[in-house]
């Protein structure tokens, strides 16, 4: 159900090409399936396989390493629709592009010659870990550790929230190098990024590093989210990111920049079904006569759902385009990613309501969305965190003299 809303102008026979075949996948091979498997909380194997055909997981990887080459607004636009399918297969596909992008702008000639590639086709699956268990948003409080013993770097810490924690085999960890950085270095100054391969799967799936099992959530199901322990875990210095300790916040922070265009673009794309859900089933169900479609009362809701919907994609296409232009988009990324995440949640609120008391019953659609909302106030740094940025921007911006 291809509406007004939510068009891109300026796109090129490519971009449209390329977003016209995922609409088409998701449409076909994801919206028939994802409630159901979502209530199974099962990994959307076929999907995935079906992804890798279509050359998603190499979207953004350069064609020098057999990957599309594309822009971060084609990313973006192609998250959209996949998250209007169903929003936990963005995240299988997100954690991926966050290391193949800190990989592609950071990395050394040798760990691009051997990653990207084998990320490109999806054989090798990327996830990304700078969380812990005491601590959320303030990166720089985190506490483990990489030490460096021989020609390896010995890891021990405990991290939390790794999307794709179980089902990829290639993780970048943010850990505190302090060896090399006298007394009193700024916290952001003496992190590292380690690339860490393992075995899909849980359980120690390396020497020196677990994978427990999966975090059961209200939602954002099938991916699979996880803790990871590292107790000894031994890693080569070539797999130190770009082969320089002391530069990981920079590191993380640049793929944290793709990941809110991200997390903004999957609001977009849940807000949208749910405006399709709320829009269709408001002409279908009848009460006093008529459709309820035209009761002024839910014209209004219909109005302001349609609204949000608008403005939110309107943002996010411009926060990618600014990153795309090489320029620095923290304030339109935190901005993008703020409004997304509080319209998405509003438009599916207002969806819900639109269906009575069916949108409470599992065989609805808008159940789903209703819980998986909430997961994008969080994700990629909160509102709060947004906020923060966006204030912090603003008056580093707007600075006034003398």
């Amino acid at each position: 159900m291809s509406g007004r809303l939510a068009q891109t102008e300026g796109l090129t026979d490519i971009q449209r090409e390329i977003l016209s075949t995922v609409r088409d996948f998701v449409d076909k091979e994801i919206l028939p399936v994802a409630t159901e498997l979502e209530h199974r909380d099962e990994y959307p194997t076929q999907i995935v396989e079906g992804l890798k055909e279509l050359g998603v997981f190499g979207l953004m990887i350069p064609e020098e390493y057999g990957g599309l080459g594309e822009s971060l607004l084609t990313y973006a636009l192609t998250v959209e629709e996949i998250a209007r399918g169903w929003m936990s297969v963005s995240g299988i596909i997100n954690t991926h592009f966050i290391v193949a992008y800190m990989l592609k702008q950071h990395g050394t000639r040798e760990q691009k010659e051997y990653f990207l590639p084998r990320m490109a086709a999806g054989e090798i699956r990327g996830a990304f870990s700078m969380s812990e268990p005491a601590l959320g948003s303030d990166v720089s409080a985190i506490t483990s550790k990489g030490v460096a013993d021989g020609g390896d770097y010995v890891l021990t810490g405990q991290k939390m929230w790794l999307t794709n924690g179980g089902s990829s085999t290639l993780v970048a960890v943010l850990c505190r190098t302090d060896e090399g950085h006298p007394e009193g270095t700024a916290p952001h100054k003496s992190m590292t990024t380690f690339l860490v391969e393992k075995e899909a799967g849980f359980g120690e799936v390396r020497p020196g590093l677990t994978i427990p099992g999966k975090i059961d959530k209200m939602g954002y199901k099938g991916v699979d989210t996880t803790e990871l322990i590292m107790d000894g875990l031994r890693v080569p210095a070539d797999r130190v990111l770009g082969g320089e300790t002391g530069r990981g916040f920079y590191h993380m922070m640049d793929g944290v920049e793709v990941g809110r265009v991200n997390v903004a673009a999957r609001g977009c794309g849940v807000a949208q079904r749910a405006f399709e859900l709320g829009v269709s089933y408001a002409q279908q169900r009848h009460t006093f006569g008529k459709p309820i479609a035209q009761h002024q009362a839910i014209q209004f809701k219909l109005a302001e759902m349609a609204t949000k919907v608008e403005a939110a994609h309107a943002m996010m296409v411009n926060a990618a385009r600014k990153k795309d232009s090489g320029q620095r988009n923290d304030l339109e990324a935190g901005m993008a990613k703020y409004l997304a995440s509080e319209y998405c949640k509003e438009v599916v609120e207002d969806a819900f309501r639109i269906h009575g008391g069916y949108g409470f019953s599992k065989e609805y659609e808008i159940e789903r969305l209703y819980r998986e909302a909430p997961m994008l106030l969080i994700g990629e740094g909160t509102a709060e965190i947004q906020k923060m940025i966006i204030g912090r921007r603003l008056l580093e911006e707007y600075r006034i003299q003398g």
